[in-house]
């Protein structure tokens, strides 16, 4: 199956690390020119050469943001299209889990998630749509998870802001469709990534890590956790002609977690 990103251009913001990362990958391999985004240079420039070891026709760039700052995000996005032309192909994956009882929650933490989570792929999409529009042509990924459709208690800020990227992702389809500028979210479940060996780390468990990613997996429909590989396979797909009539869909990434479709 082709799915070939030859003479495109992808930004991908929480680039450096686990599905961010997998993602930059696959596109590069699939031959787009990929810039990646994240706060920490260290790991940008770590991942940045692993994403150049992958065979792919492409380039690779990365650039130290912090996508909360408004000002950084214009000056981010004039860097990437002095480098490598008008992005095409927009991957919203910058967020962290950030999960409390509802009265614990402060205002500065709110709004800290909704910038993080929301406010960041609004301004960031906001930038690359005018181009889109223009070559009749773009694709719109927002990393969200499953609690944007199934949000249980203790699950805010995060599933609030989360849902509001799907509401987002919806209008935005709306909007881009007759310009051929396709919009989905990837709603995400429990994969094997940094956050999961942080909390092995913090759990003090006597389990490896592996042990402890197998126990944890074991609680899912499908008995283990995803793989970032596996959600950047599609993500890959529905960035590429393939998935050229697919737009203002929410898909499920996690194993049956879900009890919404």
């Amino acid at each position: 199956m082709d799915t070939s990103l030859t003479n495109k251009t992808a930004l991908i913001t929480g680039g450096s690390l686990g599905l961010g990362l997998a993602m930059a990958k696959h596109f590069y391999s699939a031959g787009a020119n990929v810039a990646i985004l994240a706060r920490r240079p260290e790991p940008l420039i770590e991942a940045a050469a692993e994403i150049a070891e992958q065979d792919g026709d492409g380039n690779v760039a990365y650039f130290a943001c912090d996508v909360t700052d408004p000002t950084a995000v214009i000056a981010t996005h004039n860097a990437v299209v002095e480098r490598f032309g008008p992005v095409d192909i927009l991957v919203n994956n910058a967020g962290q889990s950030a999960a409390k009882p509802f009265s614990q929650i402060t205002d500065e933490e709110w709004q800290a998630d909704l910038d993080l989570k929301l406010m960041a792929a609004i301004r960031l999409t906001r930038l690359v749509w005018p181009n889109m529009q223009a070559q009749q042509w773009g694709r719109v990924l927002n990393l969200l998870n499953v609690y944007a459709k199934t949000p249980d208690a203790n699950t805010a800020p995060t599933s609030i802001s989360r849902a509001a990227g799907m509401a987002l992702t919806k209008v935005l389809s709306a909007e881009g469709a007759a310009d051929n500028i396709l919009v989905n979210a990837l709603l995400i479940g429990f994969l094997e990534s940094d956050q999961i060996r942080r909390r092995h780390d913090a759990s003090g468990s006597n389990d490896s890590l592996e042990e402890f990613i197998a126990k944890a997996g074991e609680r899912l429909p499908m008995g283990r956790m995803g793989r970032a590989e596996e959600c950047a396979d599609l993500a890959l797909f529905l960035a590429s002609e393939r998935g050229s009539y697919i737009t203002g869909c929410a898909i499920n990434m996690d194993g049956g977690l879900s009890k919404v479709v």
